[in-house]
């Protein structure tokens, strides 16, 4: 035995000695081999009766027949109903041998004129919102101006931001002072949340760079113009401030100067002007090109004898009135006693709108605050959802 152990296995086989298969075997086996043939044989034939099957022909004219007219070839069965989407039929027809088709066709108009596709859609796709519609813009010696579109499409429109459409408890914030504080303005930027409006003021610098970074973050934006305070010139709210005793043509101008500043804003809103917000001659013409281009316009509530909400009803001027100053003590726990001050105006008149700066302590706040209101059932909406516009009453 220890010699097999080593030697290669079979060697030691018997000469001429094989295996046989016994009889049953050896007709099993041809059984099986004609079984496969036949199989073969029937998978041939199968493709090429499908390979003979008529393709499905489109229709030749111009305008496909109505639904009601559609009638499946050689009696196959079809169901056809209309996409509630598009608009379009959808006819399913099975085939003889089980193969359902569908087929899609455009649905019936009335008319044989073009159709016209209505575009003037509150909002703005996100990835364009940092560039402006160029048929909501003119040229002026002091840059381009906002203006209502032929189609009668305007600004306040186009660059709303959506909201859910529901009425329950909703809140505007406006954080002002964007554009004087290079860090202020990148740090409120990227640390508040996008339903907050931002508001540039017209004094500040980088503007247009600042506004492609708000919009494309989501923020609604307005543009914040120096009007005269009461306490004028001891307190100057900047270059171009527009005075009670400067001619309308001149306040007009100085206002057009703020507004070519960016482009992509819905509205104007004051810096100061507790002098100039009293005086209703004054103001009438200012509010007046506001509304003709298309913007509103947001009172930040600072003077208790503005004319601003007067005015704009009368001159069907969409229009806002802040509720509360968030920021007149500058400490995170005051404002945020002041937002839960927000909360419960808008819980009892069913919305409310607060303004602050963008101090480090306002911006914080806000997004503290902003992230627990959600869960209390309060939408945080931009100014123009809660503007009274006349157009939409």
């Amino acid at each position: 035995m220890g010699t097999d152990l080593h030697a290669p296995l079979g060697q030691n086989r018997r000469p001429g000695h094989q295996r046989r298969l016994p009889p049953f075997g050896r007709i099993l086996g041809g059984f099986c081999l004609i079984a496969i043939a036949c199989f073969s044989l029937y998978s041939a034939l199968q493709r090429d009766e499908l390979q003979k099957t008529r393709p499905i022909e489109t229709a030749k004219k111009e305008e496909p027949a109505p639904p009601a007219e559609t009638k499946p070839a050689n009696g196959q069965s079809a169901l056809t109903q209309v996409d509630p989407q598009s608009g379009a039929n959808t006819s399913r027809v099975v085939t003889d041998d089980g193969s359902v088709v569908t087929m899609f066709s455009p649905g019936n108009r009335d008319g044989s004129g073009p159709v016209l596709i209505n575009a003037n859609q509150v909002g703005q796709d996100p990835r364009m919102a940092a560039t402006p519609n160029e048929s909501l813009l003119e040229d002026s010696p002091f840059g381009k101006l906002p203006v209502t579109a032929p189609s009668g499409l305007r600004p306040m429109d186009q660059y709303a931001r959506p909201w859910s459409g529901t009425r329950g408890t909703r809140i505007a914030i406006v954080v002002s002072g964007l554009g004087l504080s290079q860090t202020g303005t990148q740090r409120a930027i990227e640390k508040l949340p996008e339903e907050i409006t931002l508001a540039f003021a017209a004094s500040g610098n980088s503007l247009q760079r600042w506004m492609q970074e708000a919009r494309r973050g989501g923020h609604e934006i307005l543009i914040q113009v120096p009007f005269e305070p009461f306490d004028y010139p001891s307190n100057n709210p900047g270059p171009d401030t527009l005075l009670t005793s400067l001619s309308s043509a001149k306040n007009i101008d100085n206002l057009h100067k703020a507004m070519g500043k960016i482009t992509n804003y819905t509205g104007v809103m004051n810096y100061l002007g507790g002098r100039f917000l009293a005086n209703p001659n004054a103001l009438e013409p200012v509010l007046r090109d506001v509304g003709k281009r298309g913007l509103l316009f947001l009172d930040d509530g600072s003077s208790a004898q503005s004319k601003s909400g007067t005015l704009s009803k009368t001159l069907e001027v969409p229009h806002a009135f802040a509720d509360i100053q968030l920021d007149g003590e500058l400490q995170q726990e005051a404002i945020l006693k002041k937002l839960d001050e927000l909360e419960r105006i808008a819980r009892r008149n069913g919305s409310a709108i607060g303004v602050a700066s963008a101090f480090d302590e306002s911006v914080d706040a806000i997004s503290k605050w902003s992230e627990e209101a959600a869960m209390r059932g309060i939408e945080i909406v931009a100014v123009s959802a809660l503007a009274e516009d006349p157009k939409h009453p």
